[in-house]
């Protein structure tokens, strides 16, 4: 068994990263692949994504899952709401039976400086430029995978990443709370999201009552 991490956030939510110590006929028995994945480790980090869902709870209906136009995939029924991410070895999941919820999941990677710009807006741009330039990969990863979360959180695509989700200035440790808002039209909700740093990869995740 490889479970890297987990975390009980409450009663209703759960949280887990697996790292990819198998092969596919571990997961195979146990879980059914519905997309027509057809590069291998691609396939096995989803194998290991849906694989985490029973695993923290275990009635989870799997075989229930539906994939919604914006490719989000989700339970008709609701009984539960869940989020996945995968990066390199590791795939992670959160699942609640009550609150919404999205997590991401990202390597530390020199490629999100060519992208900040593109993700960040003006104002986090000078928060980030005021932080000392040894720090700026490691921080910008972890604002890039917090905008990730959020953007799995609200689950509906048609996101403008710099201008819709907006992440207030917080002082970077190893684990902690950034504070956030989703500003869509008349839609304005704060959100809290987690992280945790760790060696090779940062983690977010957001669970909240209600998109409303």
């Amino acid at each position: 068994m490889a479970l890297f991490y987990q975390q009980n956030i409450n009663e209703q939510t759960k949280l887990a990263i697996w790292e990819l110590t198998e092969q596919e006929d571990f997961f195979a028995g146990v879980v059914t692949l519905q997309n027509n994945i057809t590069h291998p480790y691609k396939r096995l980090q989803h194998l290991a994504g849906r694989y985490l869902l029973p695993y923290l709870f275990p009635d989870f209906p799997s075989s229930s899952i539906a994939i919604a136009d914006t490719r989000k995939p989700y339970l008709p029924d609701e009984q539960y709401h869940f989020s996945i991410s995968h990066c390199g070895n590791y795939a992670a999941a959160i699942v609640s039976s009550e609150e919404r919820v999205g997590v991401d999941l990202e390597l530390y990677t020199e490629r999100v400086q060519r992208i900040k710009h593109k993700f960040l807006h003006p104002s986090e741009l000078e928060f980030v430029n005021n932080i000392v330039e040894e720090k700026h990969t490691q921080l910008l990863t972890l604002l890039w995978s917090a905008k990730e979360a959020m953007f799995k959180w609200w689950g509906n695509g048609e996101v403008d990443f710099s201008e819709v989700l907006r992440i207030h200035p917080f002082l970077m440790q190893q684990e902690g709370i950034i504070h956030a808002r989703f500003e869509k039209g008349k839609t304005n909700i704060p959100l809290e999201l987690n992280y945790r740093m760790m060696e090779k990869m940062c983690l977010v995740w957001v669970n909240n009552e209600s998109k409303k």
